[in-house]
């Protein structure tokens, strides 16, 4: 369906633009630009990546894990605008953790963490690893529980009590 010009006000501005756009056609002869599968994204910086798949919370976070040499490459140290490729080797550390991944597709966009879960597929043996390390950190944390907020003045007295030596 032609967009009628009279209903324009004969202008073939922004407007009649915008209605051809929506209807998914060409504007008075005009074609427009599609990109092909082939041209969509073959590439993406890594920094964008990571975010994208929900690593870290904000892309400077991100360029920053990447600077500071916590993501590699194929094995190799990297700046935050090398650009990843389908089938890179990722190694990525935060805090304790290190997750070892295979990319299985590419994204410039942060979309819901089931999205994120399918562009990369990580290995069994770094999924177990992780596993055993959260299990110790939880046994750690119940064996060593923190105080229940500041001492009161009795408490402070022993402990100053107990590191002058005056048992």
């Amino acid at each position: 369906m032609q967009v009628d010009k009279w209903l324009w006000g004969g202008r073939a501005g922004l407007v009649g633009d915008a209605v051809a756009r929506l209807r998914g056609g060409a504007h008075w002869g005009r074609a427009w630009r599609r990109k092909a599968v082939s041209e969509e994204v073959a590439k993406v910086r890594i920094d964008k990546w990571l975010w994208a798949a929900r690593f870290f919370k904000t892309r400077s976070l991100a360029s920053a894990g990447v600077e500071s040499g916590k993501v590699q490459i194929n094995g190799e140290r990297v700046k935050p605008a090398k650009l990843l490729k389908i089938g890179d080797a990722l190694t990525v550390r935060i805090s304790q953790f290190v997750w070892e991944i295979a990319v299985l597709a590419l994204s410039e966009r942060r979309g819901s963490a089931t999205d994120a879960a399918r562009l990369y597929l990580e290995s069994e043996q770094s999924r177990k690893q992780r596993e055993e390390k959260s299990a110790l950190l939880k046994i750690e944390r119940q064996a060593n529980p923190f105080p229940a907020g500041r001492p009161t003045k009795r408490q402070r007295r022993q402990i100053i009590r107990f590191n002058q030596g005056d048992n």
